[in-house]
């Protein structure tokens, strides 16, 4: 009889309808391959604390990140949350494609005071907030200690660089010794040939429109500025200060034959000239700190050379929003909170591939960093109002990309007068306004 009833009771137990938890699968889209398996711990994580929420990341690379993402707007199938760039959110903005978040922080009560200043002021008009921060980047001197030993010159030679416009200043000294031709003779000996070189002294990014490891931060350095405040209405890239830098990067190249010109350059990145030995020295962003470490262990970071001004880079931050067509926009919500969470912000710290946006999450960072055999001081000593300033954020985003890369193309390519350019290019910039 026990038996039986034994018999009954597991019967009853296999019959018996199971219960099924509900559950919101919340999209969420990134770029950056480094850090997509530290958020998938962070979603990880987010599931353990909410069983009705299913985070399903996609990661794809950056060119095919937003051609997808404009196409999964117009098609009505755009992702929940994904990962944002501030030079895409006047255009987002005004087409309503994010959420302002402002209703939402209040009614959580969400703590804000934790963010390094200036970020969650960059995802800021009008009283809106349409993207919570999740890290800051600054931009340093990336070289090869391999190449520096060779040409006799120590880590401390790059520690205080200066610049200027008229002669390049230590730092054009140093990217000439850097450049030696197929003959072994560098850039500053006699019988240097500049029509057959081994390795350039400086490589760098094809000129974009907002420069950001290419020509801003020396611009900056003399006192100029793409715009006077956010969201302004007149560009400046009339200055004569623009001018004179962007003359300086061309001359580099096509007069003085220490960086690649535009033709030899072509598509590729400064990344790829510095993993294949063509470059000793680049400039590059925090962001990339990771890839540096793990391609080409040898490459260590110095601060970027100070100018008329001081040194000056843009500090730039990453954001997540949230996509007001979102059927999931309470779990969306929740999910972008804990992204920008302790929680969340400590695990990334701990993975040290990107610095969080929370303030006290530096020092972690740094540690993580330290900790791989990575010095990171030459991005986080620039970390300062002082020696920082935001990219330009302003309406009709794309018009003025489009119109500033091909004047930059057509400075580069020497073809004219580069303040004839640039003051044809912001009378065009400013009209659309």
């Amino acid at each position: 009889m026990k038996n039986l009833t034994n018999y009954l009771l597991v019967s009853a137990a296999i019959l018996a309808p199971t219960t099924v938890f509900a559950q919101d699968t919340v999209r969420y889209w990134m770029w950056d391959g480094q850090q997509a398996p530290v958020y998938q711990q962070c979603a990880n994580d987010f599931e353990a604390l909410n069983s009705d929420i299913h985070i399903e990341i996609t990661q794809t690379g950056w060119d095919q990140y937003w051609t997808n993402l404009t196409t999964s707007f117009i098609s009505g199938d755009a992702p929940d949350v994904f990962v944002n760039h501030l030079m895409r959110l006047p255009e987002f903005a005004a087409n309503q494609m994010i959420e302002d978040l402002t209703p939402l922080l209040a009614d959580a009560s969400y703590d804000t005071s934790g963010y390094l200043p200036g970020l969650l002021e960059n995802w800021s008009k009008d009283g809106a907030i349409y993207g919570l921060p999740k890290d800051w980047a600054t931009v340093a001197v990336a070289y090869d200690r391999d190449k520096l030993k060779a040409a006799g010159l120590q880590p401390s030679d790059l520690a205080d660089m200066n610049w200027n416009p008229e002669d390049g200043g230590s730092f054009q000294k140093i990217i000439a010794h850097l450049t030696v031709d197929t003959n072994g003779k560098r850039g500053d000996e006699e019988g240097f040939d500049p029509n057959s070189i081994a390795t350039f002294g400086l490589v760098l990014n094809p000129l974009s429109p907002q420069g950001e490891t290419e020509w801003a931060y020396l611009a900056a350095s003399t006192g100029w500025r793409f715009i006077d405040e956010p969201w302004s209405t007149h560009y400046n890239f009339d200055d004569p200060r623009l001018a004179k830098t962007l003359t300086w990067i061309r001359d580099l190249a096509r007069v003085h034959h220490l960086m690649p010109t535009v033709e030899q350059t072509g598509r590729l990145g400064a990344e790829t000239l510095m993993f294949s030995d063509k470059g000793a020295m680049t400039v590059t962003g925090s962001w990339l700190v990771g890839l540096y470490h793990q391609s080409k262990p040898s490459v260590a970071f110095a601060p970027i050379p100070a100018g008329p001004q001081g040194r000056k880079t843009m500090f730039n931050g990453l954001a997540d929003s949230i996509w007001t067509g979102s059927p999931v926009k309470d779990a969306a919500w929740k999910w972008v909170q804990y992204l920008g969470s302790d929680a969340c912000q400590t695990t990334v710290a701990k993975a040290g591939v990107v610095f969080p946006a929370q303030q006290d999450q530096i020092e972690t960072t740094v540690k993580a960093f330290e900790d791989k055999g990575v010095d990171v001081s030459a991005f986080t000593k620039v970390a300062t109002e002082e020696t920082t300033f935001a990219p330009p954020i302003t309406d009709y985003g794309n018009e003025i990309s489009s119109i500033v890369k091909a004047a930059l193309e057509s400075v580069m390519l020497g073809r004219e007068n580069p303040e004839e350019i640039l003051t044809d290019a912001n009378e065009e910039v400013n009209s659309l306004f």
